[in-house]
């Protein structure tokens, strides 16, 4: 597996690149927002690092641009916990966060979540395509499209929508979605689910006003219309 790393502090980017590497990933380094686009470009990375604040291009420009090329997951670092960051980081296609400072085991932890449910988690006995209404999923592939027209998701978009779908009319709430999509019982803020349910709808639904497939139980939580 091949991680980019991306922070303009030489030395936390040289500590987390020498504890990866001993777990056996390849690792390849950058230093600022520019560098970064252009790596991912180039680099056919499975999982890319960005820091939040970085000169030239700051992450979260780094990973909107990323974003118009490729769908690699993304966990973004930032010195700064406030949820607001982390909901704009998730607008701009982040997959995960993680505030500074961060234990190692950490980072490590949440990389081995994302490679894994972005490389499908194993579950090959599973049906590939499931479908709802116009809606089409390849869980093999990672594949989502709508109306036969190919939908580009990130990976926790499409870990989210595929539960639901998988699990027509059940409800689920936000707590739960967090601890069953981003794992590891997931410290994160509810609105971090509302925002990706706000995406999906976006891509997927033909009227994201009015979404015939993605639904909401007010109170309750979120959940697929089962047909």
């Amino acid at each position: 597996m091949k991680i980019l790393v991306v922070d303009d502090e030489r030395v936390l980017v040289k500590g987390i690149k020498f504890n990866l590497e001993n777990e056996g990933y390849q690792v390849e380094a950058g230093y600022d927002g520019e560098q970064a686009v252009n790596l991912a470009r180039n680099g056919n990375f499975d999982l890319i690092i960005l820091d939040l604040m970085m000169p030239k291009i700051d992450g979260l420009e780094a990973c909107m641009r990323i974003r118009e090329f490729s769908n690699v997951p993304i966990i973004m670092l930032t010195a700064r916990g406030e949820d607001t960051d982390k909901i704009i980081g998730f607008e701009y296609g982040a997959d995960d966060y993680i505030t500074k400072p961060f234990n190692i085991l950490e980072v490590k932890a949440r990389i081995r979540a994302l490679l894994r449910r972005s490389s499908g988690g194993g579950q090959k006995t599973r049906t590939n395509r499931i479908s709802r209404g116009h809606i089409l999923l390849d869980s093999g592939e990672r594949s989502a499209r709508k109306d036969g027209v190919p939908v580009e998701l990130t990976a926790k978009e499409f870990d989210l929508i595929e539960l639901l779908i998988r699990n027509p009319g059940r409800v689920y709430s936000r707590e739960n979605l967090l601890n069953i999509v981003w794992g590891y019982d997931y410290q994160g803020d509810f609105r971090t689910v509302d925002v990706h349910i706000r995406r999906l709808r976006e891509k997927l639904e033909r009227d994201p006003a009015q979404p015939e497939y993605i639904l909401t139980k007010w109170g309750v939580g979120y959940y697929c219309k089962n047909v």
